[in-house]
């Protein structure tokens, strides 16, 4: 299988079953033992009844008792090479399954490192999980029964060379008879397609849905929205369940087809095969052999189904995997320096002009649309924005990484000890982090750790409250010390106490640096030199927060709160 620090390969994007077709050229030698050992298991096991008739004509109605001990003996050697291939074709086929899962585990998770920041930006947390979860498992398990469907092929050409030499007649039924089998099927297996690749959608969507409510419970909660987005919830799952009862009803039709109609046809045969014997066109050795050969026939069959309703299952998986393959990270075409001295940072789109080394706010009813402007402004996004009198599109990716930094109140908190989660990669010494500590109003967390800075933090610090992990996160930009630091909502889950503290604290810190905030909170504001009031994306005024409460009555309901909040701003 392949190895974790292994080059899982370049994957064929050009389609799902295409992947699928990629996934097995990468084991190739795999795959190919996997479907010989797959064949010559079940040529054996359409060789028993052929071994049988033999033992019965030549030994049973001859009398012949060594002929009879000599075919049985033969017979059961067979049978225990047989079980044993049978081990190692499931050991093979597994060993297949889990390199395939391994390995589009791991162009998953490149192409994940690949798109970045990029990355919830052109895809949903939910389709991220489904893919992750259901598509990985149902693509291995499709490359699973290839062999074995391989086999089968085999198999039923060769019991029908067999079936020739019994009875012409009886070879002709079952040449006709298993094919028509496969065509009644058939058109399930495209229906199940279209209901998979709906249900794989819907399901894409709802966990989406689930992974918006796990983050924003308590929001909605404090809003009065929890039971309106319930509601919502509950009808979108009813639906995926009316679907996934669609997928159901189709794969019970294709699996009952796929096992009763070769037993039907075993039992048509078997009548045909016995009118013959009871004529004498055949002896009684090949009436046992005729029904020993379609009775092997209905697991070749059946495997033959199988294989074609799992290749369409793991098709549609596919292309969901090779969707997201597809996905390609902001086009990089910088080749210019970033400005050597300090300056401007300007977003056409908006009007937002942040000044170099001043404390910049961006107050708009819907923060989205201050979110939408540090995007530009961070070039995470294509725009129009510039650095100085450069465009941001035109430097280069590393240096705009280096000195500019996009504080998101969602950042991802690894696992690790605190002091881990706060410096990353880089030493900072203790003086450093309790610099950022003190700036971030976070000194009390460290205290109330078991072992301050050495304890252990769950991933996304789940042992943490809402306003201890904005805190931290806040503590990581800070000690990071970027040239521009665009945070956005950096205090949304604080008290006013503590917000307080933090905005003055965040002023001192980054005096006579390029940052800027987004926040409506008047304490925030209020410790600004700029605020940009923003209306349906652009900036509708421009002052410090008072002059804009004076001027603005827009801005002053957007910022209102109550009396003491109000107190600690002045």
């Amino acid at each position: 299988m392949i190895d974790a620090y292994e080059d899982p390969g370049e994957p064929d994007r050009r389609g799902g079953a295409r992947y699928l077709w990629w996934l097995v050229t990468q084991q190739a030698g795999r795959s190919v033992l996997g479907a010989l050992i797959s064949a010559v298991w079940m040529v054996l096991l359409a060789a028993a009844p052929y071994l049988l008739s033999r033992a019965v004509d030549e030994g049973l109605a001859a009398g012949d008792q060594a002929a009879l001990a000599a075919w049985t003996g033969v017979l059961a050697g067979v049978h225990v090479f047989n079980a044993w291939l049978s081990i190692m074709r499931h050991r093979t086929m597994t060993r297949v399954r889990m390199d395939a899962m391994f390995r589009t585990t791991k162009v998953l998770v490149g192409q994940s490192v690949r798109l970045g920041a990029a990355l919830p930006r052109r895809v949903g947390a939910g389709e991220v999980v489904t893919i992750g979860v259901g598509d990985v498992q149902t693509i291995s398990n499709s490359l699973t029964v290839i062999g074995p469907g391989f086999g089968a092929v085999v198999a039923y050409l060769v019991v029908a060379v067999l079936l020739v030499s019994v009875s012409v007649p009886i070879a002709v039924v079952v040449l006709l008879g298993m094919p028509a089998i496969a065509v009644l099927v058939g058109p399930l297996l495209g229906r199940l397609q279209g209901t998979e690749t709906e249900y794989r959608e819907r399901q894409g969507v709802l966990t989406a849905r689930i992974a918006d409510l796990a983050g924003g419970l308590r929001v909605l909660n404090g809003l009065g929205g929890k039971d309106l987005v319930a509601d919502a919830f509950h009808r979108d799952s009813q639906r995926l369940r009316a679907q996934g009862y669609r997928v159901g009803s189709v794969t019970s039709w294709v699996q009952a087809l796929g096992l009763g109609l070769p037993t039907l046809f075993l039992a048509v045969v078997t009548w045909l095969a016995a009118r013959m014997a009871a004529q004498g066109s055949i002896t009684v050795g090949e009436l046992v052999s005729v029904y020993g050969y379609v009775a092997v026939l209905v697991r070749p069959v059946a495997f033959v189904v199988e294989m074609v309703y799992q290749v369409a299952r793991g098709v549609v998986a596919a292309r969901r995997v090779v969707r997201f393959l597809r996905l390609e990270p902001m086009t990089d075409t910088g080749r210019r320096d970033a400005p050597a001295e300090p300056a401007a940072l300007y977003d056409p789109e908006s009007g937002v002009r942040v000044s170099p080394g001043r404390l910049t706010a961006l107050a708009g009813a819907l923060p989205a649309d201050a979110a939408a402007v540090v995007d530009r402004l961070g070039r995470y996004v294509p725009s129009a924005a510039t650095w100085g009198d450069v465009p941001l599109t035109e430097i280069a990716s590393p240096q705009i990484r280096q000195r500019v930094l996009v504080a998101d109140p969602e950042a991802d908190l690894f696992a690790g000890t605190l002091r881990e989660l706060v410096a990353g990669h880089t030493d900072r010494d203790d003086q450093a982090i309790a610099r950022a500590l003190h700036a971030a109003v976070a000194e009390d967390i460290v205290r109330g750790l078991p072992d301050g800075l050495d304890t252990p933090i769950d991933a996304q610090g789940r042992n943490l409250s809402g306003g201890q992990r904005q805190r931290v996160r806040l503590v990581r930009a800070l000690l990071a010390d970027p040239e521009v630091l665009l945070a956005i909502e950096p205090t949304s889950a604080l008290d006013a106490h503590t917000e307080a503290r933090v905005a003055q604290r965040l002023r001192t810190a980054r005096q006579g640096r390029t940052t800027v905030v987004t926040s409506t909170s008047p304490l925030v504001l209020d410790r600004a030199d700029v605020v940009h009031y923003l209306v349906d994306g652009k900036v509708a005024a421009t002052g410090t927060h008072r002059e804009l409460l004076d001027a603005e009555p827009g801005y002053r309901a957007l910022v209102a709160r109550d009396e003491d909040a109000e107190e600690l701003a002045r």
